[in-house]
């Protein structure tokens, strides 16, 4: 097991600033080399109560902000254009960086594709649901309307 200082929040292991033990390769593997995370040290503490405090004071800010964000996001239907073919079927399925891109293209604000959840994949054109966690406290529901491009 090795111990990794998160840098940003991954869903599922923590927030920035968390120390965690992971396995050796995933932290070798993924967290690391994506930025999520770096190898905690001694001198890596130093590191962790600067990313804490910085944290804080921007989820004093960011509270309001994230609450704001996801009455807009409840408050419009976002329209996926995708490719299909017969049936309503898609080529592929839905990815979060499309709906992060299609939020931005309708206005509502920017999202991280990473903390875009689709619980299901979205194969077909219609009605879907899909999460957008804003901050650990504030998860906002947001309803997909895939439809076909034209």
């Amino acid at each position: 097991m090795s111990k990794v200082i998160l840098i940003h929040e991954v869903s599922g292991l923590g927030s920035a600033g968390d120390v965690i033990d992971v396995k050796n390769g995933y932290a070798r593997n993924y967290l690391i080399p994506q930025g999520f995370g770096v190898a905690w040290t001694r001198g890596g503490e130093k590191q962790v109560e600067q990313i804490r405090a910085a944290r804080a004071t921007r989820e004093l800010k960011t509270i309001e902000e994230a609450r704001d964000m996801k009455a807009r996001l409840e408050a419009v239907k976002i329209t996926l254009p995708v490719k299909t073919g017969t049936g309503g079927r898609l080529f592929g399925s839905v990815k979060p960086a499309d709906v992060a891109a299609a939020v931005t293209a309708q206005g509502v604000g920017t999202i991280d594709k990473r903390k875009v959840e689709i619980p299901t994949a979205i194969k077909l054109t219609g009605e879907h649901e899909a999460t957008v966690r804003l901050r650990e406290d504030v998860i906002a529901t947001i309803t997909l309307s895939v439809v076909a491009a034209k």
